[in-house]
């Protein structure tokens, strides 16, 4: 007998798989004959019904009887309630309300007005790659649903979509196909466009951006220019990490530990090179410091500030002289202790600095003091831009400062290390501490900082630096300032020109954007593919007009995504990047959603740009995101030979004894990994979405785990099972109160006997704190398969109530109601469907029924302001290592605080008797129910 595996199978699927097991058994395998085979009761090979619906598809699976074509109802199309909810009813839900979800959000969208409470949600743009993953699925899955709650509570929305369009990997793939990456990069978005609309995501279509596109990179270059004027944006040589693959400079965070690229995997090379720079150092303590002031991030606050690190010292810079003459070469050099800098003895830097390779100007003065494993005196002097005072510049024997520095201070009075040094090589020095009896230290010899304790020199020397544009800016050691120089073609050019008279210029704002040449070929070798353009690259310098030659590095892409969530505020303005006053309105960010590999660098970059943005006086905020959503992966179970650790696909592997092997021999290592096609063990939305539709699908993603967890995409857990199972109570909970009010009898409320009034209470209050907790878990901790699992909960005590309940009370229709309302920004197109039965009821007691109007433009349910009143205490349930042992009141605004309610436990009688001479490991607070578990030792 032959299986079927799945409840939703489309005809051609059914065809290919089954076509050779009809002919078998001699049965007539065209479409008409087997419609016909089937309507006629003929036998048939998987010895279970099979039924057509209207989307045709063909339902497998054992069934009573047999219906004929376009039996189903539904109640939006027909006016017929169907009191059975199968697969074939929610692919029917799913067509009819599919259309109609995203043109009521289009349509809202442009009735909206400023005179709401804005909400900004933001998912992380993708890259167009022409197929979406299931990673995309999740993330837009979150930012749609909290984009469906926000708008039901009366906010005005936004949640654009766009596309991070620029990339080696558009690059690669017009290489390997002969084909331009403007074309390639075009139809992969077409396509994502489509899937993203299949899967029902309300997107703010009319914002979309695009980076690849000349009015959106016209605006990057525009930012770039202002950071060149400010001062931030700069060009030197740098001893940097090449990818002999792809042919490109790689940032430190772009190779992995092994010292191989993250993209190609190629070992990567040291390179010296002339780059360009942005310098983020300048905003380390500014970033650092505004952490405070953001909620937690879910771990990557700190994150974010171990990237940093600790803001204690600062460069200055120095200009370099050989035998007294100026060389032109400056030089920033770090110190741990900027307040001493007046008692500098020299400057010291590694043999793999710069300046000892390439064409530096004072290369061949350093190489001739050069011995390996000493420290060097050069020829060389540097002259502190701050202090005015030169010292030697010499060569250190180590191979690196702090694990990260190129370039130090030495400072004798402060580190025993640089006093050895000094002393070695008979440097002299200034003394500038002078130490008091109740050893605190004040400055000396420091120029008109003498006399100022350390701390007040620090704040002192580092803002003077500062204002004189010499240094001073607080930074840590371990942070570098941001390459983005790339030698590809495909990425927004640099607007910038090189003349011999004039050096670096700018080209003006006017002539924005400097856009991509066409280039005869890409083949991803030699120089950057620009420099083939020589119409493109030779130009007039736009201040002298002589001439000169264009910039043929590309930036990294991760500058276009620094600030795209400022483009969506204001997407198609010609004239500027954005208005003040509509990106003043949306910003900050009130939820930013996102995986977490992006938690470092880009929220770094993004954040950064956002405080030059304030500083410039482009926007109000500081701060671009108010809360960050990470969410985990969606991980796949992965087959791999346990020897070569080759990964093989299920047909592969011999699954019948205990443990599987592979076909070919050998035991088989099976894990849980990133979905990737390499490893065979992705998913296609689509095929998924066909199976399941995209409500469960959708239920599945919220509720088989928090968003920052990582999923285990297993079908055969609870979490698809149960969301199946609910969908189809909810249908039955709708289907019974139709049914209910079928009956004839008008609905009397003074009907109610006690039990069914206390049982009616207890319904209301249910309700009540299922609109307070799922409210909650929308606004505060996004735990969507909490929120889920109370809704759950609410089912559950619906689906319990007695008859006379059902029939008579208003509390039994306004929980029905909450409970559709509340699953709508989750499960749209069921919750459409459902509101829209139970908005036909006959004799409705409840005014929340006669609204009109579709479900997701409905209100939000508010708890009932008797609710908030009683009780004032909560009673506590008390276990000790899953034991109970009593109960404890506690205040009802505290029971929801693990480290109050433990407090007031250990306080009570209870916990005085039980746990007064007890270790206590930890104690867990339920989310759900008014429950604490105490783990002790035993």
């Amino acid at each position: 007998m032959l299986a079927c595996t799945s409840d939703n199978m489309s005809l051609m699927s059914f065809y290919t798989r089954w076509n050779s097991a009809w002919k078998r058994r001699g049965f007539p395998t065209t479409r008409d004959a087997i419609m016909q085979a089937l309507q006629a009761k003929l036998p048939r090979p998987m010895l279970c019904a099979a039924r057509f619906s209207h989307c045709t598809t063909l339902q497998l699976g054992p069934v009573r009887r047999l219906r004929t074509p376009h039996t189903r109802t539904l109640f939006s199309e027909t006016g017929v309630w169907d009191t059975d909810y199968r697969s074939e009813t929610r692919c029917r839900v799913e067509r009819w309300w599919h259309p109609r979800v995203m043109a009521q959000w289009q349509k809202d969208a442009l009735e909206e007005n400023s005179q709401k409470k804005k909400f900004y949600v933001l998912s992380m743009f993708p890259y167009p790659s022409g197929r979406l993953h299931m990673g995309h699925v999740r993330v837009y899955t979150i930012s749609d649903a909290i984009g469906h709650f926000q708008r039901m509570r009366g906010h005005e929305v936004l949640n654009p979509m766009g596309w991070d369009a620029f990339g080696l990997p558009a690059e690669n793939a017009a290489i390997e196909r002969n084909l331009d990456p403007e074309d390639w990069t075009k139809s992969n978005i077409q396509s994502m466009r489509g899937q993203l609309d299949d899967l029902g995501l309300c997107f703010n279509w009319d914002r979309e951006v695009t980076t690849c596109l000349p009015d959106y990179y016209k605006w990057t270059q525009y930012l770039f220019i202002k950071l060149f004027e400010s001062g931030l944006a700069y060009q030197k040589e740098a001893v940097v990490n090449w990818d002999p693959v792809d042919r490109t400079v790689l940032a430190d965070e772009q190779v992995d530990e092994s010292g191989r690229s993250w993209r190609s995997g190629a070992l990567v090379e040291q390179k010296l090179l002339t780059q360009w720079f942005i310098k983020t150092t300048n905003y380390a303590k500014p970033l650092l410091d505004a952490l405070e002031e953001l909620p937690e991030w879910y771990g990557v606050k700190a994150m974010q500030a171990n990237w940093i690190g600790e803001c204690t010292g600062c460069y200055f810079d120095y200009r370099l002289k050989v035998n007294g003459k100026e060389t032109g070469e400056t030089l920033s050099a770090y110190s741990s202790s900027p307040e001493v800098v007046f008692g500098a003895a020299y400057v010291a830097i590694l043999p793999s600095h710069r300046l000892l390779h390439g064409s530096s100007s004072v290369r061949f003065a350093l190489l001739k003091s050069f011995q390996s494993g000493t420290d060097c005196l050069t020829e060389v002097t540097a002259l502190n831009l701050f202090t005015g005072r030169e010292v030697p510049l010499l060569i250190s024997r180590k191979n690196m400062f702090d694990g990260y520095l190129d370039t130090v201070i030495g400072v004798p009075e402060c580190s025993e290390e640089d006093l050895s040094v000094a002393k070695a090589l008979n440097l002299s020095w200034t003394t500038v501490l002078e130490t008091h009896e109740n050893g605190a230290q004040t400055l000396i010899n420091s120029d008109k900082f003498s006399g100022l304790t350390r701390e007040q020199a620090f704040d002192s020397i580092t803002q003077k630096a500062r204002e004189q544009k010499v240094g001073g800016h607080l930074t840590s050691s371990k942070l570098r300032d941001w390459l983005i120089s790339r030698q590809r073609y495909w990425g927004t050019p640099i607007p910038v020109v090189h003349c011999e008279s004039c050096g670096a210029v700018t080209v003006p704002e006017e002539e924005l954007p400097v856009a991509l040449p066409k280039v005869p070929s890409l083949t991803g070798k030699g120089a950057s593919p620009l420099e083939a353009a020589h119409d493109w690259v030779n130009c007039k310098c736009p201040k002298c007009k002589g001439p000169a030659r264009r910039e043929t590095d590309t930036m990294d892409t991760f500058v276009d995504s620094a600030w795209y969530y400022f483009r969506y505020t204001d997407p198609h303005n010609p004239d500027r990047p954005f208005r003040r006053h509509l990106a003043d309105h949306w910003l900050p960010v009130d939820v930013y959603i996102g995986g977490k590999e992006h938690a470092v660098m880009h929220l770094y970059y993004a954040r950064f740009l956002s405080h030059f943005c304030r500083d410039q006086g482009l926007v109000a905020h500081r701060e671009p995101f108010r809360k960050l959503l990470v969410q985990g992966l969606i991980k796949g179970q992965t087959f791999k030979l346990a020897d070569g650790g080759q990964y093989l696909r299920k047909e592969e592997i011999d699954f019948t004894g205990k443990e599987p092997v592979a076909l070919s021999g050998g035991p088989v290592e099976v894990t849980w990994e990133k979905m990737s096609k390499s490893k065979h063990n992705g998913l296609d939305p689509q095929e998924v979405v066909q199976q399941y539709g995209v409500d469960t699908v959708r239920l599945y993603i919220l509720y088989a785990a928090p968003p920052e967890q990582d999923i285990l995409w297993n079908v055969k857990t609870d979490a698809l099972p149960g969301v199946l199972r609910w969908q189809s109570r909810l249908w039955q909970l709708v289907t019974k109160l139709r049914g209910a009010r079928e009956l004839g009898d008008v609905p009397n409320p003074s009907l109610l006997k006690t039990k069914e009034l206390a049982e009616a209470k207890k319904i209301w209050e249910n309700k009540n704190y299922a609109i307070q907790e799922v409210t909650a878990h929308f606004t505060e901790d996004f735990l969507f398969n909490a929120a889920i699992s109370r809704l759950m909960g609410l089912t559950n005590t619906l689906t319990s109530a007695q008859v006379g309940v059902l029939q008579h009370s208003v509390e039994f229709e306004e929980a029905l109601a909450a409970l559709v309302l509340m699953t709508a920004p989750m499960a749209p197109h069921l919750a459409s469907e459902l509101w829209a039965g139970l908005c036909q009821i006959k004799n409705p007691l409840s005014s929340v029924l006669l609204r009109g109007g579709e479900v997701l433009q409905q209100s939000w349910p508010i708890v009932d302001p008797q609710y908030l009143e009683v009780p004032d205490f909560v009673e506590v349930s008390v276990l000790i290592n899953n034991k109970p042992c009593g109960k404890v009141a506690v205040p009802l605004q505290v029971s929801k605080d693990v480290s109050r309610v433990q407090h007031l436990v250990l306080e009570s009688a209870v916990g005085q008797k039980h746990l007064s001479e007890r270790s206590i490991k930890r104690a867990i607070l339920s989310p759900r129910t008014a429950l604490i578990n105490f783990l002790v030792e035993e």
